[in-house]
């Protein structure tokens, strides 16, 4: 090694380049600190800098043919790579977060509510109740076995003992009976 730092490093990198492993390695033992300092500025996790800072060394074994020292020194070179590619990680996490927040908050489902179901149910089911009472009571049986015990309409001319157009007759104006009651068609 000479007295200028920068010369050697410069020396030491161009190696590399051409495939010097042991240029490589002692550029990474003279470096490495630097780098993986100015990486854990940016980042502030300690795991993802020496990540980060594994990928830049990477990089500089496979791209220092492309160092040119009459640009700037190698030292400068590799923080520049550093920088950059910690600047990277950084948009990429913030990327990855806000793709996760725009995915929590679509997937999100609002939970059902049962209980006004069943408070509109019973509501309903008084009113039914209700227009039932306003049914002739041969309406009111015709309807219920109809509906309410899902017999066809022979079964409930068979059941009520009269004819099938009288069963369907009395099940029809039921039904109309009901709908006014209940507040015309709904």
């Amino acid at each position: 090694m000479t007295d200028d730092p920068g010369r050697d490093l410069s020396r030491l990198l161009t190696a590399s380049a051409s495939g010097d492993q042991d240029s490589f390695a002692a550029l990474y033992d003279a470096t490495a600190p630097r780098v993986l300092g100015l990486v854990l500025r940016v980042l502030r996790d300690r795991a993802q800098a020496e990540e980060v800072t594994q990928e830049v060394f990477l990089q500089v074994w496979r791209t220092a043919g492309s160092f040119d020292s009459s640009r700037g020194s190698a030292l400068g070179w590799l923080l520049t790579l550093a920088h950059r590619r910690a600047v990277d990680r950084v948009r990429s996490v913030v990327a990855q977060s806000r793709r996760d927040v725009a995915y929590e908050s679509q997937s999100v489902t609002t939970p059902f509510d049962s209980t006004a179901e069943i408070a509109e149910g019973r509501l309903e089911a008084t009113e039914v109740h209700v227009a039932l009472g306003a049914l002739t009571a041969t309406q009111r049986s015709a309807v219920e076995l109809a509906f309410f015990d899902g017999l066809t309409h022979s079964e409930v001319s068979e059941r009520l003992g009269v004819p099938l157009g009288t069963a369907k007759t009395r099940i029809r104006d039921g039904l109309r009976r009901m709908r006014n009651e209940l507040g015309g068609a709904r």
